[in-house]
């Protein structure tokens, strides 16, 4: 009995011994170092999707002459959320029938004349929302406001001034996503432009409606 007393204690005392000779391992070290090759990660380049490009169709009045079919194209920049800017290039044929039921030979070399416009705007998104079409689908949608300035001009008229006559043109339109790439616009516009008229110079008003498609890039 005493022997096996006598064991056990020198395997106590050599195990504390063991203990003390070892050192201790850090809190914070690993055990394993891991050997991993690094990668280069190229990010993929995702389109900013602020520049916009459309097309568009409607009406225009102006005035004294009636209204005519209007077709344009648009360039737009969104600068921001709310802000943005917008180049339009557009065409329409002008009457002067009405004119000529009172003046021998009306104030246009034919009795149509084709008039085209170029302007550079600026537009403000005052109420984003949303369009809901049924009951569990819904697009995003934006009113906004727009004002610019440019150009109107008779392209081949004889007895109408050629040059260019400086417009004011401002409005309001709605614009709807149906994609993050493509939208659905209804547009109104005001055109003031100034027009010598049997030898009368007066300002006019020329009021445009119009709907249009664009795409996002």
């Amino acid at each position: 009995m005493r022997t096996h007393v006598i064991a056990l204690a020198l395997a106590t005392v050599c195990t504390w011994c063991a203990a003390q000779t070892t050192p201790a391992q850090p809190a914070n070290e690993q055990v394993i170092q891991p050997q991993v090759d690094r990668r280069e990660v190229k990010l993929p380049k995702y389109p900013s999707k602020d520049f916009e490009i459309g097309a568009y169709v409607g009406t225009y009045s102006m005035q004294n002459f009636g209204s005519s079919l209007v077709t344009g194209v648009r360039l737009g920049y969104h600068v921001s959320e709310d802000i943005f800017v917008q180049a339009v290039y557009a065409q329409t044929k002008v009457s002067d029938e009405n004119f000529r039921q009172i003046l021998p030979g009306g104030i246009f070399a034919q009795p149509q004349e084709t008039l085209k416009y170029y302007n550079l705007s600026a537009g403000y998104n005052i109420l984003p929302g949303e369009v809901f079409w049924g009951r569990n689908t819904a697009f995003a949608s934006s009113l906004y406001v727009i004002a610019g300035i440019g150009n109107t001009n008779f392209i081949a008229s004889d007895k109408v001034n050629h040059r260019n006559r400086q417009t004011i043109n401002y409005g309001a339109g709605i614009r709807v996503l149906f994609h993050d790439r493509f939208s659905v616009q209804m547009d109104m516009r005001q055109h003031l432009f100034d027009l010598d008229i049997l030898g009368k110079n007066e300002s006019t008003k020329n009021l445009e409606w119009t709907g249009g498609v664009s795409f996002y890039f």
